[in-house]
């Protein structure tokens, strides 16, 4: 498995984390603004897989198809079939189909997939983290901690914020 790939990986499993974080724990959020930012977290996530599935396409490409991902998952909530409702019902089948159709879920999905494209491009900028022109990584081989340090100020920050809302935006 080549480092860039591990890099996408790791990078989806710690935006896993910090969604589960958020749709778990984050009682001290306004209830769309957890909505809003758990469906941004997922399509960044869906970006991650993309690019551990195709490490090398271009970033516009892999960022389409992620958003186009994201799309069919919501566009098929509009469709209800027994055996597909009853998936929606368990807890995985609800985290990763969602249950009902929402517009606004389109709009969270584009900036969960730009916001892991500027984090991509950003961390591209240091030298050291995966490239998004999909050419071959060289270096010392220190890719993944580079992502997984980006992942893990990206969670920091989210949880910072949280933290700084008032207690009076809490159910």
């Amino acid at each position: 498995m080549t480092r860039r790939r591990l890099a996408f990986l790791a990078a989806a499993v710690a935006t896993i984390g910090v969604g589960l974080l958020v749709h778990w724990g984050g009682g001290a959020l306004d209830r769309a603004l957890r909505d809003v930012l758990g469906d941004a977290l997922w399509a960044a996530m869906m970006a991650w897989w993309i690019g551990a599935a195709a490490p090398r396409a271009r970033l516009t490409i892999r960022s389409a198809a992620a958003y186009a991902v994201c799309v069919a998952v919501e566009t098929s909530q509009l469709y209800h079939a027994p055996w597909l409702d009853a998936l929606r019902a368990t807890r995985a089948g609800h985290l990763v189909l969602g249950s009902g159709f929402d517009p606004r879920d389109l709009l969270a999905y584009a900036l969960g997939v730009v916001a892991a494209a500027l984090l991509e491009r950003g961390s591209s900028s240091c030298g050291r983290c995966p490239r998004s022109s999909g050419q071959p990584l060289q270096g010392a081989g220190d890719e993944p901690s580079s992502m997984r340090a980006m992942t893990g100020a990206f969670a920091s920050r989210i949880m910072s914020q949280v933290r700084a809302l008032p207690a009076s935006s809490a159910r």
